[in-house]
C-alpha cells in the first residue's frame, strides 16, 4: 500500500438499512484491510454500527440532534484519536463539519460523499463544496448533477460504488431462503420480478402491470405501501401477484435468488447497490434511464434502460426480459461480467484511498 496508514472517520448521520449503509460498511472494511485505522461515527442503535463491531471495526456514537453539540463532538473525536481524514456521507455530517471548518477549528481532511443525485440548494452545495478539500461522486452522472448546481469542479473526483463480492458469493441460509420463500408466497408459475428499494417511484411497475399480459409476481422488497401503492396494488389483473416486503436488516440477497429478473424504477440513485448486486448473482436488469443508472448499464448490452415514469415503456421492456429468455440470458451474462470486472469494493477502495490523499495535499499546502 502506498504511503504511510491513516486514520480515517467515516461519517453518517444514516446508517439504517439501505444501499448506502451497506456501502458505506463496505468501503471501511476494505479500508481496514488496506492497513488504515477506520472509525465510523454513526448513532449507536443503528445497522451500520452493529456491521461495524461485527467486523471489529471502531465505532464512535454520535447524537446528530443539534448541529452546535454535533460539532463540538466530532472536534473531541477527531483531536482524541488522532484524525487525518474525515469523510461525510450525509447531509446533517457536511454541514457540521463545514461549521467546523468556517471556525477554524478543522484543519484535517474533509471528504464528502455524494451518493445520489443531488437535491440541496445550489447555495449550499457551492459552500459545502468551496469549503471541503474533496468531493467524492459516485457516478459521472451525480458529478455532472453537482456542477450544474454550481459546486467547483476542480475539488470533484468520480470514484464509483462497489461490490464486496465475497459478500455476494456467500451461500445463503437456508432459513433465510426458506423465509424468503414464504414472504413469496405461492408463485404458481409466474416470473418473480425483485425490486429492491426504498420507496422510489414504484408506483409506475404498478401500473405498467395491467398492461403486461404474461403473469408476474412483483416483490416490493423495503418498501412499506403507501396509500398510493397499496391502491395500484389491489388493481393489478387477478394473473399477477404483487407481495410488499417491509423495510427491515433482513438481507435482501435471498429474495435475488428466488427471482428471474430485478428492476429498479428510481430516478434518483447515484450508483444503485440493489443493481451491482443483482448484475453480480447474474440476473437480468431493467431500470430507468435516469441518475447513475447509465452509468452502470447499456441498454441492450447489460441491462435495459427505460424512460422514466412511462408504464407502457416499462411494460414493454419487462415483456421482453421475461419472455426472451436467450436475451435475458445474454443481458445477465454481460452485466455479471461487467461488475466483476469494474465495480469491486478493492478499486474503489484504492480510488478513495488516492482522493484522501489528494485532499491531504491540499491541506497541507493551506496550512
Amino acid at each position: 500500500m502506498p504511503g504511510r496508514p491513516l486514520t480515517i472517520l467515516q461519517l453518517t448521520h444514516q446508517g439504517g438499512p439501505a444501499g448506502s449503509t451497506q456501502s458505506i460498511f463496505n468501503l471501511s472494511e476494505h479500508l481496514a484491510r488496506r492497513g488504515h485505522r477506520v472509525l465510523v461515527g454513526c448513532r449507536d442503535d443503528v445497522l451500520l454500527a452493529r456491521l461495524a463491531r461485527a467486523a471489529r471495526l471502531d465505532v464512535v456514537p454520535f447524537d446528530f440532534t443539534r448541529l452546535g453539540s454535533l460539532a463540538r463532538a466530532l472536534q473531541g473525536v477527531i483531536a482524541q484519536h488522532g484524525v487525518a481524514v474525515v469523510n461525510a456521507h450525509g447531509t446533517r455530517d457536511r454541514r457540521a463539519l463545514t461549521w467546523l471548518r468556517w471556525r477554524g477549528r478543522l484543519s484535517q481532511a474533509f471528504v464528502v460523499t455524494r451518493r445520489t443525485m443531488p437535491l440541496t440548494s445550489s447555495v449550499e452545495l457551492l459552500a459545502v463544496g468551496l469549503t471541503a478539500d474533496r468531493t467524492i461522486a459516485v457516478s459521472a452522472a451525480v458529478a455532472g448533477a453537482l456542477r450544474r448546481r454550481l459546486h467547483p469542479g476542480a475539488r470533484l473526483r468520480v470514484v464509483p460504488n462497489g461490490i464486496a463480492l465475497e459478500r455476494v458469493d456467500a451461500p445463503v441460509g437456508g432459513q433465510e431462503l426458506a423465509a424468503a420463500r414464504a414472504t413469496l408466497g405461492d408463485v404458481g408459475g409466474r416470473s418473480v420480478l425483485a425490486v429492491v428499494s426504498r420507496l422510489k417511484d414504484q408506483h409506475v411497475l404498478l401500473q405498467a402491470l395491467v398492461l403486461i399480459e404474461r403473469p408476474m409476481l412483483v416483490a416490493f422488497v423495503g418498501v412499506e405501501p403507501d396509500a398510493r401503492l397499496r391502491a395500484l396494488a389491489d388493481a393489478v389483473p387477478p394473473r399477477h401477484r404483487v407481495v410488499f416486503v417491509p423495510l427491515s436488516e433482513r438481507p435482501a440477497l435471498p429474495f435475488y435468488h428466488l427471482a428471474t429478473a430485478a428492476a429498479l424504477p428510481s430516478r434518483i440513485e447515484g450508483l444503485s447497490q440493489s443493481l451491482l448486486e443483482a448484475m453480480a448473482l447474474g440476473l437480468p436488469v431493467v431500470a430507468s434511464d435516469a441518475g447513475g443508472n447509465p452509468h452502470l448499464v447499456t441498454s441492450g448490452e447489460t441491462g435495459l434502460l427505460v424512460p422514466p415514469l412511462d408504464p407502457a415503456a416499462w411494460a414493454r421492456a419487462l415483456d421482453r426480459v421475461l419472455s426472451d429468455g436467450e436475451f435475458a440470458r445474454r443481458l445477465a451474462r454481460a452485466g455479471r461480467e461487467l461488475v466483476r470486472r469494474e465495480f469491486t469494493l478493492e478499486r474503489t477502495a484504492q480510488r478513495t484511498e488516492a482522493v484522501y490523499r489528494e485532499a491531504l495535499e491540499r491541506r497541507a499546502r493551506a496550512g
